[in-house]
């Protein structure tokens, strides 16, 4: 649960950043790979990613939502501009319409109570969540990885290291 603006402010710009790494990383040609049959495409996937920040105006933020709504973009680089839009609306709004008390105000959320910080916690394990479902079908897509919290199989032999299997 985040309990200062400040420290949550600091921790979605760093996240967002790796988020913004994987959007830009996906091809118009990727977006159709599902999971499975009938399950998410890695479009659908990361247009979830871009839609579910919004979901915190639940809690009393008021910023706008994507811009095509629930229709998910056929263009990989409208995906990642919106994400970064919205990312960065989501911090404006914080900045200028909370302080630290807000973090402690609760907002009921599918029947529970929750506090306004630890919804921000879940919104930014939920990126993070999903980035993960995204990289493996990147990988199966035939895309490169991009460096998340370390280095891929393909950073590691660039630098002339010997890969972990």
């Amino acid at each position: 649960m985040f309990v200062k603006i400040d420290e949550f402010m600091e921790a979605w710009t760093e996240e967002s950043k790796l988020t913004e790494r994987v959007m830009e990383a996906l091809t118009d040609a990727s977006l159709s790979r599902p999971v499975i049959e009938g399950r998410r495409t890695l479009g659908q996937i990361a247009w979830h990613l871009v839609g579910s920040i919004h979901y915190i105006t639940h809690c009393g933020l008021e910023f706008a939502g994507p811009a095509s709504g629930e229709q998910v973009p056929a263009s990989a680089a409208e995906i990642a501009k919106e994400y970064r839009r919205i990312s960065g609306a989501l911090l404006e709004a914080i900045r200028s319409q909370w302080t630290d008390e807000h973090l402690r105000a609760a907002t009921e959320i599918a029947g529970e109570m929750w506090s306004n910080g630890a919804s921000l916690r879940f919104t930014l394990m939920h990126q993070a969540h999903h980035r993960g479902q995204m990289s493996v079908l990147m990988r199966q897509a035939g895309l490169r990885v991009p460096d998340i919290y370390g280095p891929t199989y393909e950073s590691w032999i660039e630098q002339g290291m010997e890969p972990l299997a």
